[in-house]
């Protein structure tokens, strides 16, 4: 007997229930034994990665817009470990705290060195009012084009101040103007240095970089130690030694004779006051008048600042007691 066509779709559908069941079943099991593999080949990378992690940079430190460099190209970016420590975030206030007090008279605030700085305006600024030198750019530039042709001609000027005295140069427009901080700083501490500002940079302060370069198509990262202060006394006089340096390096034992030349020529005028000084280390007060009143006499600014002799350092005391006998020596 034959079977009725509604039986004959069923028992076909039926059939191709089971079919459509046992692909589906055999595709579920694939995805499965792959979801387990990838789910073990993570783990394995995973652990890789924790082996080799202090050995390496983590992938957070690298920025997405780091997969935009072109072939060959480079870019730094300080580690964030390294802006959390104490004397990194004590070298940032100290610096804008000094821009800030620079330029009072301008009535600008400096509240991020990346941000406020990038442009040129505050450079510009802080370059006239240390320099005493007007630069011949446009006041206000909003463009891009306009804030790099003001950065460049802020930065020519600082380079012809500071290459001769055989500073490095560690800057550039397009550093700058891409806010890179490790650029920003070793600028802002050149500036400081060669204008014998009265600040008073923390010492030995280095941060860890992030070098990212594209080569091949990929990202390779590695890390560098980046020094941005030495000591105050290599900063200030590492270009310009004085008969002062090579006494204290060379010939200690003729130190005595010096100290005693210059009591005797401070105390020949401070007897007139009823005043006497014994020791040369502890006894200097008033100093910051005293500079003022130095420069006011047509004295050459002094390679100390007031803050080096109040802080009792001798080499300091002597150079500013020797530039006002060098004057005066002859002076009743």
């Amino acid at each position: 007997m034959a079977a009725s066509p509604a039986r004959s779709a069923s028992v076909h559908q039926a059939a191709r229930g089971k079919k459509d069941e046992s692909f589906l079943g055999k595709l579920g099991g694939t995805l499965v034994r792959k979801k387990k593999i990838k789910e073990l080949s993570d783990l394995q990378e995973e652990g890789k990665n924790a082996i080799n992690a202090p050995m390496s940079p983590t992938s957070r430190e690298v920025h997405p817009e780091d997969t935009m460099l072109e072939e060959n190209e480079e870019r730094t970016m300080i580690d964030p470990s390294s802006k959390e420590e104490a004397k990194f975030k004590e070298l940032v206030k100290v610096l804008i705290d000094w821009i800030n007090d620079v330029l009072v008279e301008e009535r600008i605030i400096v509240k991020t060195l990346e941000d406020d700085l990038y442009d040129g305006q505050v450079l510009q600024k802080l370059l006239e009012k240390l320099s005493n030198h007007k630069l011949n750019v446009a006041e206000v530039t909003q463009s891009e084009i306009g804030q790099k042709q003001k950065l460049h001609t802020v930065l020519e000027y600082v380079n012809t101040l500071l290459r001769p005295q055989g500073w490095a140069i560690k800057w550039s427009v397009d550093l700058i103007h891409g806010k890179n901080m490790v650029a920003i700083l070793h600028l802002l501490v050149a500036l400081a240095m060669h204008f014998r500002s009265r600040v008073r940079l923390p010492e030995h302060v280095s941060v860890q970089v992030l070098v990212v370069r594209k080569r091949e198509g990929m990202l390779h990262t590695s890390h560098i130690t980046e020094e941005l202060t030495s000591t105050t006394e290599l900063m200030m006089g590492r270009f310009e030694r004085d008969a002062f340096d090579t006494l204290f390096d060379h010939a200690p034992d003729k130190l005595s004779v010096v100290k005693k030349s210059l009591i005797t020529f401070v105390n020949k005028h401070l007897n007139k006051l009823n005043l006497e000084v014994t020791e040369l280390e502890t006894q200097v007060h008033n100093v910051s008048l005293a500079f003022e009143l130095m420069q006011d006499g047509g004295l050459k600014k002094p390679k100390a600042r007031p803050e080096d002799v109040v802080s009792l350092d001798l080499k300091s005391t002597l150079r500013v007691l020797y530039n006002l006998f060098t004057k005066y020596k002859n002076v009743e």
